[in-house]
């Protein structure tokens, strides 16, 4: 007979698999059918999970919603969470950039889903822009300002060019339809993500006032 804290840590690790298959069902269904058109019964049959299940889990389907949208939103900008007036903004700029073009090219569906949201006016997502991302912003920005201030690059609106490196990246996600239409592709390489994260990178960069890393003689 298992003891107890093997059946704690069993009931753990079939709770971290059952949220990951939800969330992950839940980004296909919701980014496809937008948050009217999707059910908690189309998410749970997606997830091969009982619908009572979902709700155990998640709560409701605004929850879930809710929280598909902040998991998207703090995959983007972690790489940003620790950053100090220390760095070399070249390379955090050029990490950042690359990182957001990997995340989504391995999470389109997140990406359509959050921009669907802001799209439709954000309706489920006004107290987190005005509040924890408002000052998350702020706090990069004033690290942006210092690093100009110091002469490490020019002194560009630190939140405008945040903005700039969120659309940008997420656009060969967002749009992708347009993006493979006018470039007459089914689908994107990871030859042509490179190309165009580099090119971004050097774009952005010049943009600021400093060099990709990568360009930098060495």
């Amino acid at each position: 007979m298992p003891r107890p804290h093997e059946r704690d840590e069993a009931n753990g690790v079939i709770r971290q698999r059952n949220e990951r298959e939800i969330l992950a069902a839940a980004e296909k269904v919701f980014a496809t059918h937008g948050y009217r058109g999707a059910s908690v019964q189309a998410i749970a049959e997606a997830a091969g999970l009982p619908k009572s299940n979902v709700l155990y889990y998640m709560g409701s389907k605004r929850g879930l919603y809710v929280r598909l949208l902040e998991r998207m939103m703090a995959r983007w900008n972690v790489l940003l969470d620790d950053i100090s007036v220390e760095d070399d903004p070249a390379e955090v700029l050029e990490a950042f950039i690359r990182s957001k073009m990997a995340l989504s090219r391995r999470h389109p569906e997140g990406s359509r889903l959050f921009a669907a949201e802001i799209l439709g006016g954000a309706p489920f997502l006004q107290e987190y822009l005005r509040g924890e991302l408002r000052d998350w912003v702020q706090a990069r920005a004033r690290i942006f300002e210092q690093w100009a201030e110091r002469g490490l690059m020019d002194p560009v609106d630190p939140v405008w060019l945040i903005f700039l490196i969120w659309s940008a990246t997420q656009h060969y996600a967002d749009f992708e339809a347009q993006v493979l239409g006018i470039t007459d592709r089914k689908a994107l390489s990871d030859a042509d993500m490179e190309h165009i994260t580099t090119f971004l990178t050097r774009i952005i960069l010049k943009g600021c006032g400093v060099t990709p890393p990568s360009a930098a003689p060495g």
